[in-house]
């Protein structure tokens, strides 16, 4: 039988394939018995064992589950997942979990922190159809979203203040009934005692400071963190003058914006034109 040999350190991919044919071997385990355990097909094991193929988060619980190896190849995933995400942005996850104010800035399509799983799930089924990523890439990024949302309601959840442009809401996302449902999640969200939300309407025309997606993070020990992304680039800084500057935009910004209580009635407007 042919077996292409992998150098680990040529790639963080090739070094989870050979960790993977390693604890196979170890077992004394042939492919097509892993294969049987995973509930995947030998050619998709020998693929990935080989580095043609990438792993996904399902494929690296069952490595786990099938090879009693505790997170170890999910650990080994997050790790390779870091890697495609843009710049800066794993490094402001691992901050985001841990901060105690959050402050917002989205344009087009509301803020991932805020949409509710069918909202999410149509923007990456959306990102399949036009093959920048697979289906179960797909998945994976429905998935890491909730992640990230899930640590945000922890037993002292942090105050979040979100500003929205106005196309948030405006712009149709999936089908009349995945638009409502995520509007009347926003404005739950409003509801809440540590959240504010406010829209940045339209009519303020060139007084909008920010012309892409920003995210502003206090931590407990008062530093700042921010992270500002385009459409292939993300952008992570801490303590410099940028910074302080972007919060101090940021404030401006959000005394140019709707109140609260106005934004949430430009929201049940909106709700009201869905057919």
């Amino acid at each position: 039988m042919n077996r292409k040999e992998l150098d680990p350190e040529s790639s963080p991919q090739a070094a989870y394939g050979a960790l993977l044919r390693s604890i196979r071997e170890d077992r004394g385990w042939k492919q097509e018995e892993l294969a049987g355990n995973m509930e995947y097909s030998a050619t998709h094991i020998s693929s990935v064992e080989t580095g043609r193929k990438m792993p996904t988060l399902r494929f690296s619980r069952n490595a786990d589950r099938a090879l009693a190896t505790d997170g170890l190849f999910e650990g080994k995933w997050r790790e390779l997942k870091q890697g495609s995400l843009l710049e800066g942005f794993p490094q402001y996850v691992g901050y985001e979990g841990r901060a105690v104010e959050l402050r917002l800035y989205e344009i087009g399509i509301v803020p991932g922190l805020l949409q509710t799983p069918a909202y999410a799930r149509v923007l990456a089924d959306s990102a399949v159809r036009r093959g920048d990523i697979t289906a179960e890439q797909g998945e994976e990024r429905v998935d890491f979203l909730a992640e990230r949302q899930a640590a945000l309601t922890r037993s002292r959840p942090p105050t979040v203040m979100a500003v929205m442009d106005e196309s948030c809401i405006r712009r149709r996302v999936g089908g009349p009934e995945v638009m409502d449902a995520q509007l009347r999640s926003l404005l739950e969200f409003a509801e809440l005692p540590n959240t504010v939300l406010q829209i940045a309407p339209f009519a303020m025309g060139e007084r909008r400071p920010f012309d892409l997606p920003l995210y502003l993070l206090t931590l407990a020990d008062r530093a700042l963190v921010l992270y500002a992304e385009s459409q292939f680039q993300g952008h992570m800084d801490r303590e410099s003058t940028a910074v302080a500057h972007s919060m101090k935009v940021y404030h401006q910004l959000q005394a140019e914006a709707l109140s609260q209580a106005e934004s949430v009635a430009m929201i049940e407007q909106v709700r009201k034109g869905i057919p």
